[in-house]
């Protein structure tokens, strides 16, 4: 973790990081206007002059010399994912939306950033009354926000894996069918935001972070273990427990030294939780083998670390590894080890039926599959 503004993206060496998963301050979202006028007097000024197309774009200014910073840092083919929001507020009695996600894909892709097909997260909401303007009578109402987004961008050409090593750590990288139908749908709407359980106010006040799922998700969807995932905004350090979670680097900046305690709790109490998940990926895994099995799909593959079903050959490589222990290694440091998770151990779990339970392993033409 580094403790600085990520503006300058101090000792990241050029074209060294592989993924950036990221959620910086949200432009016209009053929350942040304190820290966006910190950085630039003249917000403050324009906030104050009812002036939101001036303040939002002075805003965004700033953000600008981030993404600026990762177009150096980034490799060609990374990729870079930003969670943000739009806003909608009212200046001098004018309301109107300040779409922040439309001015961060205009920067990235005049950097030279190619925008992939973006994801919309759908944040649920526990407000009885979601109503804006004037209710039922028209047309003062107004459309609720309710969503965010995630931008998807990469760096030049795709990624290559050239070396044996490469492809390997690819293949063990790999995630299950059904994660990826679901992981890469457009829309998300089984994640929701968590309570960071701050006692201080101020970190209150700051701390919007996106779920730890959010992270994962996108960190095995767009990197390979080893790779390096930086976030310029780290705030409770929930990318940075992701990237841990999943075998991966990670750099974290974050301008307010105040989240130190709380980044280095999250992190020192990460091994139970993560193991935690782990084991539910791996549980939904064969409970959606076997749903298939009920069905009359058996599987046609196995996965040979975990002696468990898959349905395609490309998920036979997978390795799952818990996490052993995390250690601090240096100021500002840590260091996780991994145990490979060796067997599915399918005769304990209660909720598999006994077709998979008395399932016989053969192997036929070098391929493993599984005879029901």
């Amino acid at each position: 973790m580094v403790y600085a503004s990520a503006t300058k993206l101090l000792n990241v060496p050029d074209s060294s990081v592989d993924l950036v998963v990221t959620s910086p301050p949200y432009p016209m979202i009053e929350m942040w206007d304190a820290d966006f006028c910190r950085a630039d007097e003249r917000v403050n000024t324009a906030l104050q002059a009812n002036e939101g197309a001036v303040a939002f774009e002075l805003m965004h200014t700033q953000l600008d010399e981030v993404w600026q910073e990762l177009e150096r840092v980034v490799k060609t083919g990374g990729i870079v994912c930003v969670n943000i929001g739009d806003a909608a507020r009212t200046l001098d009695g004018v309301f109107q939306l300040h779409s922040s996600h439309s001015r961060v894909i205009s920067k990235l892709v005049s950097l030279g950033f190619q925008n992939l097909p973006n994801i919309i997260w759908r944040k649920s909401t526990n407000a009885p009354n979601k109503f804006m303007g004037s209710g039922m009578l028209p047309p003062g109402a107004y459309v609720t926000l309710e969503h965010e987004y995630i931008l998807i961008f990469r760096k030049g050409s795709k990624r290559q894996f050239a070396s044996k090593e490469l492809k390997q750590l690819r293949r063990e990288s790999a995630y299950f069918w059904e994660e990826r139908n679901q992981w890469f749908s457009d829309v998300w709407l089984d994640l929701r935001g968590v309570r960071q359980g701050l006692n201080r106010t101020k970190l209150r006040a700051r701390s919007a972070a996106f779920p730890f799922e959010l992270a994962y998700r996108i960190v095995n969807m767009f990197s390979v273990k080893g790779d390096i995932v930086l976030d310029p905004f780290l705030g409770t350090g929930t990318t940075l427990c992701a990237a841990l979670a999943s075998e991966r680097n990670s750099i974290g900046f974050e301008i307010d030294a105040s989240f130190r305690q709380i980044i280095e709790e999250r992190v020192s109490a990460l091994k139970s939780s993560a193991n935690e998940y782990i084991a539910s990926r791996l549980d939904q895994h064969i409970r959606h083998i076997e749903s298939r099995i009920v069905d009359g799909k058996p599987p046609k593959f196995m996965i040979e670390s975990l002696g468990a079903g898959c349905v395609s050959r490309q998920e036979c490589g997978i390795v799952l590894c818990n996490i052993e222990d995390i250690r601090r290694t240096a100021a500002n440091t840590f260091e996780a080890n991994y145990k490979q998770i060796t067997t599915c151990n399918i005769q304990a779990m209660s909720n598999v039926s006994e077709a998979v339970k008395q399932s016989k392993r053969t192997v036929t033409g070098g391929q493993i599959r599984l005879d029901f």
